[in-house]
């Protein structure tokens, strides 16, 4: 407890500093990590490369997937997307001091309502190496301290990019304290007891690991919690576009939280959809799982799918395809087995769009387009710490926006509430102001 204590006191102390950087001192640091990574790229995969061989030997033991061997990788190319994601977040709009609220109370008496840092913040992810130097660049670029603890999986992958950060934003001055890296569970059970040094926890996994969170601390919790993916392909899909899309929302990537896990075609073009889709899949090893509708056209290319198939999140080459009457139907099916997270409609039908989309209670809804179009980056937020599917002050993928509140800040000259009260007050003007804090 002693240890991840000290840790949690260095980051609130450090928090403190950060939260005055300006934007330009900010910036300064993150192109700093960026040239540091990359300069030291080769010994980063030497560093993966020792997580890959033992994450091999687990695939071999069935301990882990080869989904999650595959999303360890941490080469060349995966570096340079890291190094022009932290680019990104230095060329953005600094979130942190902006003014979103401005009013006159009376005459002198300013009232405005100013973003600031949410503080220190405790992010529990997967083990992906880019998520590491993506949820620390978003922290600091929103002056926030941030306490990480990654996946055993990733642990040298992990160590070493957090060395080179802390050396590249040290060497920029910012206080040393503002990233903590944590070792075991022990110190994640340690940390959800450190209310009084933490602001906030962004638990990124299943939904029953964010639920253990949640029930076990009274710090915040923005929760990331697993992504049941649907895809409804309506009667007026155009089917071409329907197979490229769903392809893509299942194979580019199997390994992530966007990916799609459940197909819902519509009865009417099932039976000229699916012979097509299906063979796609099959071609590129994904085990297809099938209502009994589907069965019935499919045969035996098709497995029963369980009822635990409708609301899973397979993270792996598995999909499953269940035939609905109608668009109804479908929205049905998605609100009460999703997870809310991100669910697509391919239809050239505008009405029924529009109603998909308003209907259907998730983070992100999206017509005619995969559903891996879901990710901070690629919503040109920078990044993400995660996608929250609560309904808080975040929802979707979580970028700078995500990562700060806002403080009042009440500028008078020498007013008292006492003259505002009673039969000769003086009254509020509330008048609305273009200024902005400074």
């Amino acid at each position: 407890m002693s240890d991840i204590l000290s840790k949690a006191k260095a980051a609130r102390s450090a928090f403190i500093e950060i939260s005055t950087l300006t934007t330009e001192e900010k910036n300064r640091a993150l192109n700093r990590i960026a040239d540091k990574i990359w300069q030291n790229k080769e010994d980063l995969i030497e560093a993966n490369q020792m997580d890959l061989e033992d994450a091999e030997k687990a695939v071999k033991k069935g301990v882990i997937s080869e989904a999650i061997y595959h999303r360890l990788k941490f080469d060349e190319s995966k570096i340079l997307n890291v190094v022009e994601m932290i680019k990104s977040i230095a060329s953005l709009e600094d979130p942190v001091g902006k003014t979103t609220y401005a009013i006159e109370l009376d005459e002198s008496l300013e009232l405005y309502r100013v973003t600031s840092p949410i503080g220190v913040v405790g992010v529990i992810f997967e083990s992906r190496p880019d998520a590491l130097p993506q949820i620390a660049s978003l922290c600091l670029k929103s002056s926030n301290a941030v306490l990480l603890k990654g996946g055993s999986e990733a642990r040298n992958t992990n160590q070493f990019m957090f060395s080179l950060i802390k050396d590249a934003t040290t060497k920029s001055g910012i206080p040393e304290g503002w990233i903590q890296l944590l070792d075991t569970r022990e110190e994640v059970t340690c940390l959800l007891e450190l209310n009084d040094y933490v602001d906030l926890i962004v638990p990124r996994g299943s939904n029953s690991f964010v639920r253990y969170i949640q029930n076990n601390t009274l710090i915040p919790v923005l929760g990331h919690s697993e992504g049941v993916c649907h895809i409804y392909i309506d009667e007026r899909a155009d089917l071409d576009k329907a197979m490229e899309i769903c392809m893509d929302a299942k194979v580019q990537d199997p390994s992530v939280c966007n990916a799609v896990d459940t197909l819902l075609v519509h009865r009417e073009i099932a039976e000229k959809f699916l012979p097509i889709m299906v063979d796609k899949f099959n071609k590129c090893r994904v085990e297809v799982r099938g209502c009994p509708v589907t069965i019935k056209i499919m045969g035996d290319e098709v497995k029963t799918a369980s009822d635990d198939d409708w609301g899973a999140e397979y993270l792996d080459y598995i999909v499953a395809i269940k035939v609905v009457d109608n668009i109804d139907e479908a929205i049905d099916h998605v609100n009460r087995c999703g997870s809310h997270h991100t669910d697509a409609i391919i239809t050239e039908d505008h009405e029924a769009a529009m109603k998909f989309m308003r209907r259907v209670d998730s983070a992100s809804v999206i017509w005619n387009a995969s559903t891996r179009f879901s990710d901070g980056f690629r919503y040109g937020l920078g990044a993400e710490v995660g996608i929250s599917t609560a309904k808080i002050h975040a929802r979707g993928p979580t970028g700078l926006e995500g990562l700060t509140i806002y403080k009042y800040y009440l500028k008078g000259s020498g007013q008292i509430v006492r003259d505002y009260i009673g039969k000769d007050a003086k009254k509020f003007t509330h008048r609305p102001l273009k200024k902005i804090w400074k």
